[in-house]
């Protein structure tokens, strides 16, 4: 949705309760899936280029089945708290890995035979013996846990996040010599991670003051000087603020303000889901279940409105007394979002760097050398030393 006025909320789509009809292999039951080449009988990946499945070995490609009526829908954020609250009241001993859970699940490689290991809310990864592509079906789509909408395919490579990468480093003033010289040294591993976006239109009440600026003379002789006052005067008011597609990261094991800065995402370009996009990449469910989603999505959501009420406000500073604020037809999605991730080590320090793999931004954290802050921090206070003697002397 982009549009400045909501449109009418589409109807519920209730969690899936039988097996995902995605063509593929099953292994164990439906625990995990590959995608075998039709041509040479080896596993095929999802290829960036191409944006298709296709063999590492052979070559042959297959374009991604997507049915006739795959669509990304909003669906309604009240009435899947309410579905999911219902199934886990039902589930029994033997329930589905929940949000968070750290549990080792077992699954076996169609390739090789070898047992592959899914901890906690891991779906998605590499065979540690023969290096097929393997994941876990079912974490996506058992009934008491929020489907997946939509996913976002990798668009930016592995070379061209080095280069990426490489462009970072040495754009980092404060980072040592030769650091910036040799760059961060590591492997890039592809990963989807789990998002949150929501919808809603919000109506607004707020009271505050606006506050206008006049200057007046004090003082008399060497102490003379201008000062500057405030008058203040009331202000309310009342609006209504539309709010598309608030993303917020569903998973607390990477830094949330570094994955904050990668955005914005191209959303547009997202896929109705389907398996076929995540062979050969690691995948994760979300930690943050969807009403703590909200909570998050809601805060910044509510810094935007303040933002807007100042506007509002107007003048040349404000106070804000309250803000009352509804929020009416609530909307989610429950997407995967592509992300090369990179574990590197500086003088025995690990640092992580991330970039988004659809429009190639990087963040990260890095080592910074004191001497050079220091002499930054020196010529400061000289420069501002410096103009305050020519003031002085003016």
């Amino acid at each position: 949705m982009n549009s400045n006025e909501p449109s009418a909320p589409p109807p519920v789509q209730p969690a899936p309760t039988g097996r995902s009809d995605v063509a593929g292999q099953r292994v164990d039951e439906g625990k995990g899936r590959i995608f075998p080449c039709e041509g040479c009988g080896a596993d095929l990946k999802f290829s960036i280029g191409q944006q298709q499945l296709k063999c590492p070995f052979c070559g042959f490609e297959k374009e991604l089945q997507l049915g006739d009526d795959a669509e990304i829908r909003e669906q309604d954020f009240h009435a899947m708290l309410a579905h999911l609250r219902e199934l886990r009241s039902q589930e029994s001993d033997e329930a589905p890995l929940q949000a968070g859970e750290e549990t080792a699940n077992e699954v076996r490689c169609d390739s090789c035979g070898a047992e592959v290991v899914f901890l906690g809310t891991l779906t998605s990864t590499d065979c540690p013996y023969c290096a097929s592509p393997i994941q876990r079906d079912d974490v996506h789509r058992c009934d008491v846990r929020v489907p997946v909408d939509a996913v976002l395919p990798f668009l930016i490579d592995r070379d061209q996040a080095k280069i990426n990468l490489k462009d970072w480093v040495k754009s980092r003033w404060f980072a040592p010599n030769d650091f910036r010289e040799r760059g961060a040294e590591g492997k890039f591993n592809g990963v989807y991670l789990p998002y949150w976006t929501f919808d809603t239109l919000t109506f607004n009440v707020y009271s505050g003051q606006r506050g206008e600026y006049y200057y007046v003379t004090v003082g008399t002789g060497k102490n003379k000087r201008r000062e500057r006052r405030t008058r203040w005067y009331p202000a309310s008011g009342k609006f209504q603020r539309f709010f598309d597609d608030v993303l917020v990261p569903a998973t607390n094991k990477l830094d949330s303000g570094m994955l904050i800065s990668l955005e914005p995402w191209p959303l547009q370009k997202c896929l109705p889901f389907t398996q076929e996009v995540l062979a050969g990449y690691f995948a994760r469910t979300y930690d943050l279940e969807l009403d703590d989603g909200f909570t998050h999505g809601k805060k910044r959501i509510d810094d935007a409105i303040y933002s807007d009420v100042c506007s509002r406000i107007g003048g040349d500073t404000q106070r804000v007394h309250s803000i009352k604020s509804r929020y009416d037809g609530l909307m989610y999605k429950h997407v995967l979002l592509p992300l090369w991730l990179m574990a590197y080590k500086y003088h025995d320090k690990t640092y992580q760097v991330y970039v988004n793999a659809a429009t190639g931004e990087v963040q990260g954290s890095r080592p910074y050398s004191w001497v050079k802050i220091l002499f930054a921090v020196v010529c400061g206070l000289a420069v501002a030393g410096g103009i305050g003697f020519f003031v002085s002397r003016s």
